[in-house]
């Protein structure tokens, strides 16, 4: 059993059409044909803001709805718009991105972000009602620049910022000849670290933590910060830590493609259990590069680009409180080097050995979480309902073992499986969007444990054909045993020290007399 507790969890996403059009993967490499049609539509298919608000599993991802309620609406989703949806949940909130230009320009300290200078003057009096947004943030928003100015940033190379069609700002390179800190490199980056920084502020305010008092933070997003010569150098998690007011802090980033923030939460679970540190943060911020990324596919099926948000999450991991729930350190499973690819190898090591190991079975575990993508994003490019397809490995798998009937199946996915809901960000729908909701329904006494699984694809940076995959139980705190022997001869060899010492002083009287 582990020394560590889930203390609390935020989550918040952010519409960014504008970044979607001039950052977005897909957009950018459409753009540079001048044949494409797909680029010439993708215009009239951009979401308003009310309607990235009110789509369901954006209002299930900040924990205004429970996941399973995505059951019980029809889709589309995108057509069946929820009427009370609301911008703040219980875990966090889905900011405008006039706003986030704002605290793009809040978290960027090389004075990179340029708004101009009427808008700049806008968005710091929306940023001053914002519930989190404070003084000392306030103060790094620097008056914007003239139009003038920023049209002529553009074209030496900036990546220009737009609102609602109005040109409103730039992203300026960080060096004239390195690559790695290009205009375009750095909005991404900004943007990371500005998602991670609101992430990790809500997180505080959930979890009523102090900024002060975070001693570690871990960020594992899928970006990579550094220069030409150390391209992935990092470090987002202390830079994030500085906006957030974390002073005593350090911290270092973590990477593994999906799989990261499932790494990250158990190193931060161990740092705790073995005393070093007494508060942990695990931070991420979204990935510019995949917003839009299955844009073509849903402009040919008339849909609105749905990958128009970016995603963030902050989780806070702590000394065992006898409340929160645990993560078992005994429960982790791993995909190793020698498992090999196949899906049923990597549910073998990830999700089977380690509940061998700890005597429980598929059926023990409430609610699984691997990729938690949302299927209305991922089934019209072809690639089907990801969470559902793990679901079923998992089942077949407990067909096979004799753990679960084959006439079981679907009851079982049905009740152990969590409909995906996460936007495609990468490390983001990798299992972490769960664990709010199922800390949640832990310590309300309507779940026992979840299981959080990470995987992710290696082969992509051309180093390897391996894939990855790791995992961990949360589960429902026992309480902290107390130690009665150790108490019982303390409390007993005071008592003794105090007699003896009235049986000194009794004597010393005795003797003077």
């Amino acid at each position: 059993m582990s020394g560590a507790v889930i203390s609390g969890a935020s989550y918040i996403l952010v519409h960014v059409p504008h970044i979607m059009m001039v950052a977005g993967t897909t957009q950018l490499l459409e753009k540079e044909n001048p044949r494409s049609e797909y680029y010439k539509r993708a215009f009239s298919h951009i979401r308003k803001y009310e309607d990235a608000v009110a789509y369901a599993p954006n209002q299930a991802y900040i924990g205004n709805i429970y996941p399973d309620d995505l059951k019980n609406i029809k889709r589309p989703w995108y057509e069946n718009l929820l009427s009370d949806a609301k911008r703040f949940g219980r875990y966090g909130e889905i900011m405008p991105e006039d706003e986030f230009f704002g605290l793009m320009a809040i978290s960027d300290v090389f004075d990179l972000v340029i708004l101009e200078k009427e808008f700049a003057e806008r968005i710091r009096e929306k940023l001053s009602k914002h519930p989190l947004i404070n003084e000392n943030d306030l103060k790094r928003l620097k008056a914007g620049q003239p139009r003038e100015v920023i049209e002529k940033y553009i074209e030496e190379g900036a990546v220009e910022l737009k609102s609602d069609g109005e040109l409103v700002g730039c992203v300026r390179k960080a060096h004239d000849r390195d690559e790695t800190l290009s205009s375009h490199v750095m909005i991404e980056n900004i943007s990371t670290k500005a998602s991670a920084v609101l992430a990790l502020k809500h997180l505080l305010k959930i979890t009523g933590t102090a900024p002060e008092e975070i001693d570690y933070i871990i960020e594992c997003s899928e970006e990579a910060c550094g220069d030409m010569n150390q391209r992935g150098g990092g470090n987002f998690a202390k830079a994030i830590g500085e906006i957030a007011g974390c002073l005593n802090a350090t911290g270092a980033d973590m990477r593994g493609f999906c799989a990261g923030p499932t790494h990250a939460l158990i190193a931060a679970a161990a740092l705790v259990s073995c005393g070093i540190y007494k508060k942990v943060a695990v931070v991420a911020g979204g990935a510019t590069a995949k917003l839009g990324m299955n844009g073509r596919d849903h402009v040919a099926k008339g849909m609105p680009l749905l990958e128009d948000v970016l995603g963030g999450f902050a989780i806070l991991v702590s000394e065992n409180d006898g409340i929160n729930p645990v993560i078992r350190l005994d429960s982790i499973g791993k995909h190793t080097i020698s498992a090999g690819a196949s899906p049923q190898a990597v549910m073998q090591y990830v999700v089977y050995d380690p509940l061998d190991r700890i005597g429980l079975k598929a059926t023990d575990v409430d609610k699984f979480a691997p990729e938690l993508q949302n299927p209305e994003i991922t089934e019209p490019a072809g690639a089907g309902d990801v969470p559902k397809a793990n679901y079923k490995m998992i089942a077949a798998i407990g067909v096979k073992r004799g753990e679960i009937k084959r006439e079981e199946m679907d009851s079982f996915i049905e009740k152990h499986g969590v409909p995906g809901f996460a936007p495609t960000q990468g490390h983001i729908p990798s299992g972490v969007p769960v664990i709010g909701h199922a800390r949640d329904k832990i310590l309300e006494g309507k779940m026992t444990r979840a299981m959080v699984i990470g995987k992710g694809s290696l082969f992509l940076a051309r180093m390897t054909n391996l894939f990855d995959g790791i995992s961990f139980i949360m589960e429902k705190n026992p309480g902290i045993k107390k130690d009665v022997d150790r108490i019982d001869l303390t409390s007993y060899v005071a008592e003794a020290f105090r007699e003896f010492a009235d049986y000194l002083e009794k004597r010393g009287k005795a003797d003077a007399t």
